[in-house]
């Protein structure tokens, strides 16, 4: 199989920025809140475009690293959903208007795929450099979903280091300032409540990312595959948040999927030959067999949280 030369990496990019640019310049061009019928459109096509470039891999590639792609995609996805709660708070916390929660997220987005492609080329180089490194991102994601089972959401920006520096530098504006994020307080440079929201959604997906980035690795250790999949997740992430997060709250057993997700990809990290001689306490599970067990994982978590919700409507 050839490698994966730049040309790959310059297409897909640019695919990535037109439809970025067709997003906001076309699309979304004035601030305007997005409806549930146009979230799940939208939401659909992303997941379309998704299992299209999955096929176009499968064409030109291999179909083994369609799979790892689908299951790095699937992956990113589902952690994506604990995400969108957290955005839920922020945007509820700050009392963001409904109409500027769009375009705050595609700027978040933006710096999530800077923040994503350098530590996806970080955690290569670490890979690359030591490969005991997996057997750590193994441990750390058990640990992580262990975590994320006991932890509780909570929404404390006084605590957010980020939030507290841009504070001591800069004023503060009280008031939205339509989508701006500088304005003038008393003749003097000041940041809007929108700034600070989106330095926080970054800081929090720079969070999130420590557990997201390490996960896909467990399927795969070729970074267009790690990165590609991660992008396909983080452009569908706006267009979910709008279609879900005003029922995420529903899914009281997603959580428990999602750390129950998360333990078993590090396990699965920890028990993978890594592309070497296996150790003597080291078994292969193909990347189909982890796709269909994470798939199920989520639709059992799912299953489960829609008909609780439906037996306490009855009552």
């Amino acid at each position: 199989m050839n490698e994966i030369t730049p040309a790959y990496w310059i297409g897909f990019i640019l695919c990535v920025l037109f439809f970025l640019a067709l997003d906001l310049g076309v699309f979304h061009r004035g601030a305007r809140a997005v409806k549930f019928k146009e979230a799940a459109a939208w939401s659909a096509v992303w997941v379309a475009l998704a299992m299209l470039f999955a096929v176009a891999i499968n064409f030109w590639r291999t179909r083994e690293e369609a799979i790892q792609f689908t299951t790095g995609y699937v992956i990113e996805l589902s952690l994506s959903l604990d995400n969108i709660l957290v955005m839920a708070l922020i945007f509820a916390y700050f009392k963001v208007p409904a109409e500027q929660q769009h375009r705050l997220l595609f700027w978040g987005i933006i710096g999530a795929l800077i923040m994503r492609g350098a530590m996806i080329a970080g955690g290569v180089a670490l890979i690359n450099r030591f490969d005991w490194i997996l057997y750590v991102f193994g441990a750390f994601l058990v640990f992580a979903g262990i975590k994320m089972l006991v932890s509780k959401k909570e929404m404390e920006p006084e605590k957010n280091i980020a939030l507290r520096i841009a504070k001591k530098l800069f004023p503060i504006s009280p008031n939205f300032d339509g989508q701006k994020f500088f304005t003038k307080l008393d003749n003097k440079f000041a940041l809007t409540p929108l700034a600070l929201v989106l330095l926080l959604i970054e800081t929090t997906d720079l969070i999130f990312a420590v557990d997201s980035v390490p996960a896909v690795f467990s399927v795969t250790r070729k970074a267009f595959i790690v990165f590609t999949s991660n992008v396909f997740a983080i452009l569908g992430l706006r267009s979910m948040y709008f279609l879900l997060a005003g029922a995420i709250g529903y899914f009281r057993y997603l959580k428990i999927g999602l750390s129950i997700v998360l333990a078993f990809i590090g396990i699965k990290m920890l028990l993978s030959p890594h592309d070497n001689s296996p150790k003597w306490f080291q078994i292969e599970i193909p990347t189909a067999t982890s796709l269909l067990i994470v798939a199920a994982i989520l639709s059992i978590s799912i299953v489960l949280s829609v008909t609780a919700a439906q037996r306490e409507t009855k009552k």
